[in-house]
This record gives C-alpha cells, sequence and structure tokens, in this order.
C-alpha cells in the first residue's frame, strides 16, 4: 500500500523558511516522479515542482523559481521541498504526489496517482 506522509508545514513570517518533507512508502519509486501541489482556499490546486527520482531532474512553477528547491534523499525515501524569502501568497495547504515518470513531468493534478494528506503552511505579513 502506498504512503505519501506530509510534514514540515507550520507558521511562518514573510521572509522566512520552512522544510518540508513527503516520506514514501509501499512501493519501489526509481521510476517515478514526485511533486509538490498546494491549494489555497478558494482556488485551484496548483502545481509547485516536481522532481524525476531517478535522475533528480527538476521542475518549477514560476512563481517559486529560484526561492523554492526540491530535493530526494533515497536512503530515506523523502522528498523535500525547501521553501525559502516565502511570502503571504505562499499560503496553502501544500501536499506530495507521486506518478510514473514520462518524458515530461505532468503539472496537472489529475496526472498523479499517489497523493498524500496535506501539510499547512501558513505565511503572516
Amino acid at each position: 500500500q502506498v504512503q505519501l506522509v506530509e510534514s514540515g508545514g507550520g507558521l511562518v513570517q514573510a521572509g522566512g523558511s520552512l522544510r518540508l518533507s513527503c516520506a514514501a512508502s509501499g512501493r519501489t519509486f526509481s521510476s517515478y516522479a514526485m511533486g509538490w501541489f498546494r491549494q489555497a482556499p478558494g482556488k485551484e490546486r496548483e502545481f509547485v515542482a516536481a522532481i524525476v527520482w531517478s535522475d533528480r531532474s527538476t521542475y518549477y512553477a514560476d512563481s517559486v523559481k529560484g526561492r523554492f528547491t526540491i530535493s530526494r534523499d533515497n536512503a530515506k525515501n523523502t522528498v523535500y521541498l525547501q521553501m525559502n524569502s516565502l511570502k503571504p501568497e505562499d499560503t496553502a495547504v501544500y501536499y506530495c504526489a507521486a506518478v510514473p515518470a514520462t518524458v515530461v513531468v505532468p503539472r496537472t493534478p489529475g496526472a498523479y496517482d499517489y497523493w498524500g494528506q496535506g501539510t499547512q503552511v501558513t505565511v503572516s505579513s
């Protein structure tokens, strides 16, 4: 049974940093791409970043490029999202997701097979 468990969310002031973790279990993810998405109240879930497990290729939404960094630890089967220079508009529930890796890593939530329960990130101004 595949499980993705996020942690690391919280309340932080604008300009601060947080590191989210996504612990993956239940299968081998070496052929998967792992994504982070977020959903703010009243808004649709949106792509934030993704990493291809096998070659560590990374992809970012324009809104977070240069501020967020996605990475993975093979030994711990964990994906991270380092978030720096946080802004109030980054406030959302952040979700980890997994999808079999293809030539083009998808940026739409519907393409992903597995999801975590989400972790709240709140950035105060």
